[in-house]
């Protein structure tokens, strides 16, 4: 899964044109895009709306409410039904939390990282049970910290959650949104930088960020084109170390290029 896209879970009529709108993963979000007047009608919109998510290829993900708040236990009870694949915890920050969730239900579970604590201790959120990827809150972390957005004020936090995935064996995580709707080309640095530091997919908030998130974490066909003279060479090579337009071709240089093609 590449692309996240948030709908609001108080905005039913959004449900289908966002299975519809291309992104791998649609999250229907219980927490920051729905005031506490309306947590429980929203959940009922969700509850009512899931019979028609069953067939659908595309992962249907729930955001709920935050570990210890008033809405958690009813938000966890939607997890029962079918047509909803999984579950995205906010403010993960301990194993407590994941094992909250893990004991309700045994679908996957993807940790939201978005605050000090949650990078300080990223390793055992993404080692509890039933986690499948972690992904970076950005904004939320960002006000946590009181600190600028930039890619340089994250990238330590970034970083981490990337180097925790690994250790624990996850698949790469998912990278945080980026808030401009109307700068293609602010995405594409964003997503760009995120693929290069590890990340394997990105949320987003608006569907005309899909198709070039999608895009950003699919091989390009130079990138397997590439791939594919490497493999080659190497195979020439009988095994041993090769140049390829000037560049060493080593075992390591080999396995990147399989991944790839993979």
């Amino acid at each position: 899964m590449r692309s996240f896209l948030f709908v609001p879970g108080i905005r039913p009529e959004r449900f289908n044109k966002a299975l519809a709108s291309g992104a791998d993963a649609v999250i229907l979000d219980l927490e920051d895009a729905v005031g506490e007047p309306d947590k429980a009608q929203a959940r009922q919109h969700v509850a009512d709306a899931v019979a028609g998510f069953v067939a659908s290829t595309v992962r249907v993900l729930l955001r709920v409410n935050g570990f210890g708040t008033p809405w958690f236990d009813d938000d966890l009870s939607l997890l029962a039904l079918d047509g909803i694949d999984g579950v995205v915890l906010p403010k993960a920050e301990s194993a407590a939390a994941l094992e909250a969730v893990a004991r309700v239900t045994a679908k996957p579970i993807f940790p939201l990282i978005e605050s000090a604590l949650g990078v300080w201790q990223v390793l055992e959120v993404a080692q509890a049970p039933d986690v499948e990827r972690l992904v970076f809150g950005s904004v939320d972390f960002e006000l946590d910290l009181d600190c600028a957005g930039s890619w340089e004020a994250l990238l330590y936090a970034r970083s981490r959650i990337v180097l925790a995935s690994r250790v624990a064996g996850l698949s790469p995580p998912v990278d945080g949104v980026t808030v401009t709707l109307d700068d293609a080309g602010q995405l594409a640095a964003d997503t760009a930088k995120a693929r290069d530091l590890g990340f394997g997919g990105k949320l987003c908030i608006h569907p005309k960020q899909i198709v070039q998130i999608n895009a950003a974490f699919s091989p390009s066909e130079d990138e397997l084109a590439k791939a594919r003279v490497v493999v080659e060479a190497f195979e020439r090579s009988g095994g041993g170390a090769v140049s390829v337009d000037g560049r060493m071709v080593d075992l390591p240089v080999l396995l990147k290029a399989k991944r790839l093609l993979a």
